[in-house]
């Protein structure tokens, strides 16, 4: 074993002495988030796209609530679990459509951290916003479009949520009256 894998093994070692952390394979999503970002921000450049000094208020609203349900479609819905299936196992339902997953943990480092990246809706949307963003500069039209797309959905989850609330109180109340 030569000195840096001892060094590498008695960090990793000394970071997490009770439990498994891939520090290989978030140490390749993150190289891979890097050169993605690099690639968009190369197109730019390449296309001569403006980069807008400061984004609008309207966009970044509608930006943060597409992020949001583009990133929980993508981490948590049952419909998209092919995608997650090779790094995660199916664990459970969780309600309104969505699944609970555990990440697998036999196999590469990499594939441990791609699990977690694609089960989790908080890490997952540093990626989809770093997409979107992207597309708001290159394909600002098609990107307002798609992004207004799943706000609308993010807002119909939410209503359909009130209105199941609002059915059970009113269920709730028939049967005190009884």
């Amino acid at each position: 074993m030569t000195d840096l894998r001892k060094k590498v093994a008695r960090l990793r070692q000394a970071y997490a002495p009770h439990e498994h952390r891939p520090l290989g394979g978030y140490l390749v999503a993150m190289g891979t988030y890097a050169g993605v970002t690099a690639g968009i921000a190369g197109l730019v450049r390449a296309t001569g796209r403006p980069v807008p000094e400061r984004p609008a208020p309207a966009d970044v609203v509608l930006l943060g609530i597409a992020t949001h349900k583009l990133s929980r479609l993508l981490s948590k819905d049952a419909v998209t679990s092919p995608l997650r299936a090779p790094f995660t196992r199916y664990d459970k339902p969780i309600g309104s459509g969505e699944v609970m997953e555990q990440i697998r943990d036999q196999g590469s480092s990499t594939r441990h951290a791609i699990g977690e990246l694609l089960s989790c809706p908080f890490c997952l949307a540093v990626w989809v916003a770093t997409g979107l963003t992207g597309g708001l500069v290159l394909a600002p039209r098609l990107t307002r479009l798609v992004a207004t797309a799943l706000t609308a959905v993010a807002a119909s989850d939410f209503l359909q949520m009130a209105y199941a609330v609002a059915q059970q109180a009113a269920e709730g109340g028939d049967h005190d009256e009884d």
